[in-house]
């Protein structure tokens, strides 16, 4: 077998396809574009792409292997050669571009990625290689290429792009604030803790609060998505990265504490609700559920930590347990709060214990006369007089419709005949400001006594008020009969 007959069954029998072609009609074409005044192939080019396609059709194909017509799906090499317009196309005229660059900057070799086309219109990754073949470097008549089918690989890596922004978008438009942090130090300290021979770690939580700090600062913040921004009223990125100690203050030490021994004892999913701050210093009370991702469990380098903002959710349980121990008319405590309240002294050793009854004179005849508005009026200034008096450890409650109550645990008889007096003064004060409509109560004081009962203690302060409404009521009828005789 002579070298020609050699080199042909070599062609032929190659595994990769492989085509022999003339560029002669490219060259031609080039050397007309460099006396029109063509500099730069590639401007010039991409401002008409018909230009590329010109370029393309001026190449003929003198010869392919049999490895070119299986991967084409070509019967014969007159079928591929008459389907070329659809075998080379679409994307095909961008990637030509570069090839034609490489010539008209003299390069004799060319490689690069592209789509073609089979006769049957399956779309094919092809990695090109040209080379013009050694004694045609003039003329550009003959140049080998090959075309090589890597559609499986660059399908692999599109489907990894697709999955990478997939990931990205989830991350990036979740309405829960992510975070990707890494914990990497945070497992080391841990890991040196137990090499220590620690087995008690709430103890030495204990002994050493510092450590709690010591692993917070050694968390590294990677990325945080837009959700999160938007939740802490960050700007950007940069502007949270740089004022993170004011989101992470006060109580958060001790929700990371949790953490920290979640994650001592093993749990590297778990969940828990926390107080953050935004930038603007207004709470953010947040479901936090920490993850390690997986492939990261040894090391703990890429965590991910999400947000769930149920700060509405908190006001909301903060209203209703406050609607369930308050009065809304007067903001004191009600009844329930009251009740409970008495039952925890009355099991509490701490005595002596004084109360306060409080009835509020002539509610009805408010009511009858000028409407309930104004007898709301007489109870929300009772209200305000005695929040104004009462703070803790003492409470006062509305207990009635026109009856109030002070409990005052630890205090003795002068301590509550000193609240009975406050009350009265500030009652003349508030009584200047409404002269209209004067504020009186009548009002029975008790402490306990030795081995007295809560509930006995209670009555008898009933009853001094009793008495004391009594004597209103009695001062009022001589009042009135003094009136009606001297015609008044």
């Amino acid at each position: 077998m002579n070298a020609q007959n050699f080199s042909a069954t070599v062609f032929d029998l190659a595994p990769v396809a492989m085509w022999l072609e003339d560029f002669s009609g490219v060259k031609e074409q080039f050397e007309l574009w460099r006396t029109e005044g063509v500099t730069d192939l590639r401007a010039h080019l991409l401002a008409d792409i018909r230009r590329v396609e010109a370029c393309s059709q001026k190449i003929r194909v003198l010869a392919v292997n049999a490895k070119t017509l299986e991967l084409f799906e070509a019967q014969s090499f007159e079928a591929l050669v008459g389907g070329l317009s659809n075998v080379f196309r679409d994307e095909m005229l961008e990637s030509h571009v570069n090839e034609l660059l490489a010539l008209w900057e003299g390069k004799s070799e060319f490689s690069g990625t592209a789509v073609n086309y089979t006769l049957a219109g399956r779309r094919l990754d092809i990695q090109l290689r040209g080379i013009i073949l050694p004694g045609h470097e003039t003329s550009w008549n003959r140049l080998l290429l090959t075309t090589e089918d890597v559609t499986a690989r660059e399908e692999a890596r599109r489907q990894e792009e697709r999955q990478r922004r997939y990931a990205e978008g989830m991350f990036e438009h979740s309405p829960v604030s992510l975070w990707v942090e890494d914990f990497s130090r945070i497992k080391i300290l841990l890991d040196e803790i137990r090499g220590r021979g620690i087995v008690d770690f709430q103890v030495f939580l204990d002994v050493h609060p510092e450590f709690v700090r010591q692993c917070m600062s050694e968390i590294s913040v990677l990325d945080v998505n837009q959700a999160t921004l938007d939740l802490f009223c960050a700007p950007d990125r940069q502007t949270l990265h740089q004022r993170i100690g004011e989101v992470f203050r006060d109580d958060m030490e001790k929700h990371f504490r949790g953490q920290l021994v979640e994650l001592w004892n093993g749990h590297l999913f778990h969940q828990r609700e926390v107080l953050n701050y935004a930038l603007d210093g207004s709470e953010r009370h947040v479901l936090l559920q920490f993850s390690v991702f997986p492939g990261y469990e040894r090391d703990w380098s890429l965590v991910q930590v999400a947000l769930t903002d149920i700060t509405a959710r908190k006001k909301a349980e903060a209203y209703l347990e406050y609607l369930g121990k308050h009065d809304v008319l007067t903001k004191l405590y009600n009844r329930a709060f009251y009740t409970e309240e008495l039952n925890r002294l009355e099991r509490k050793s701490l005595r002596p214990v004084s109360a306060v009854i409080i009835d509020l004179n002539g509610l009805k005849e408010a009511n009858d006369e000028s409407g309930h508005d104004a007898g709301d009026s007489l109870l929300r200034r009772m209200g305000e007089v005695l929040s104004s008096v009462v703070s803790l450890p003492n409470h006062a409650a509305r207990i009635g419709g026109d009856e109030f109550a002070v409990l005052m645990p630890g205090a003795d008889e002068v301590a509550a005949a000193s609240m009975v007096e406050t009350i009265n003064e500030l009652l003349k004060i508030n009584n200047q400001f409404y002269s209209s409509a004067p504020l009186s109560v009548a009002v029975g004081v008790a402490t306990s006594q030795s081995g007295e009962t809560m509930e006995a203690m209670i009555k008898r302060a009933d009853l001094g008020m009793y008495e004391d409404k009594k004597t209103h009521h009695a001062a009022a009828a001589v009042r009135s009969a003094h009136r009606a005789k001297h015609g008044v």
